[in-house]
């Protein structure tokens, strides 16, 4: 693959956004509102949390094709809460990732815990969907967004009563950072090769301020991998794949919690 997977992805949402709002104006959904939803706060969350896990549902990615193209999230997100995640994340991308908005809406009465409305967030049209689907906290990608685009949309999520969790790869992106973030992400994952190297967490850890929770997302595996990481300052762990691919992920998720012997 080449070096613009990220551009193709946000090429086409813009597109599949596009196609979203003249079917259903953005007019429409803030009418839908009403009185928000109190959101429970991820931040919350994985302060108290021994272990910081935040349980993510995913069917596919672009580097490894289908994970499990047939898992149903209202099986998994509630086995997954039975584990003992802090947090959850679902992903909302149809074409690359093969989920949708009806996956976080079936999931919300279904878990106690926060949710993350995981995609690749480039208009405020998708902010008020996450609302109205039970979204807690939405990503914001730094290499997806301008530095303006990013604190409009930050702004806008917190007038929404959502969490923004920011997502860098580089240190540079540090720039992203605004007054309406909550948690700091580093992809472990470059989005632009989906390369994966967590020593880019470790790189960054030194870079990353203090006052925000540090989460680590993509390629934690290993139990001592985990703990390093916690050791390094990181107090979520965003982590998908290692336990969709399994036969349950509600067993992998309590076998590597048991692991790490919190």
């Amino acid at each position: 693959m080449t070096t613009d997977i990220l551009h193709t992805i946000v090429a086409h949402k813009r597109t599949e956004i596009a196609l979203q709002e003249e079917a259903v104006s953005q007019d429409f959904l803030i009418q839908q509102l009403g009185t928000p939803r109190p959101s429970k706060s991820l931040k919350q969350a994985l302060t108290a949390s021994p272990s910081g896990i935040i349980a993510e549902f995913k069917r596919r990615s672009p580097s490894k094709g289908d994970i499990a193209p047939q898992a149903d999230p209202t099986v998994i997100v509630p086995g997954y809460e039975r584990a003992g995640a802090s947090g959850i994340s679902v992903l909302t991308d149809p074409k690359f990732f093969g989920g949708n908005l009806k996956d976080l809406q079936a999931v919300r009465p279904l878990t106690h815990l926060p949710v993350l409305r995981k995609d690749f967030i480039v208009s405020p049209y998708q902010l008020y969907q996450a609302k109205l689907a039970g979204a807690d906290v939405v990503l914001l990608i730094a290499a997806a967004l301008t530095v303006d685009e990013c604190k409009a949309l930050g702004k806008l999520a917190h007038q929404l009563e959502m969490e923004v969790l920011l997502e860098i790869h580089m240190e540079k992106e540090l720039d992203y950072l605004h007054e309406h973030v909550d948690l700091i992400g580093v992809n472990n994952r470059n989005l632009g090769t989906f390369h994966t190297d967590v020593e880019n967490s470790f790189r960054l850890a030194r870079k990353l301020p203090k006052e925000l929770l540090w989460v680590s997302e993509s390629g934690i595996s290993q139990p001592d991998t985990f703990r390093q990481l916690r050791e390094a300052g990181f107090r979520g762990f965003l982590m998908g794949e290692t336990f969709m691919k399994t036969p349950s992920p509600e067993k992998a998720l309590s076998d590597f919690l048991q692991a790490l012997a919190l």
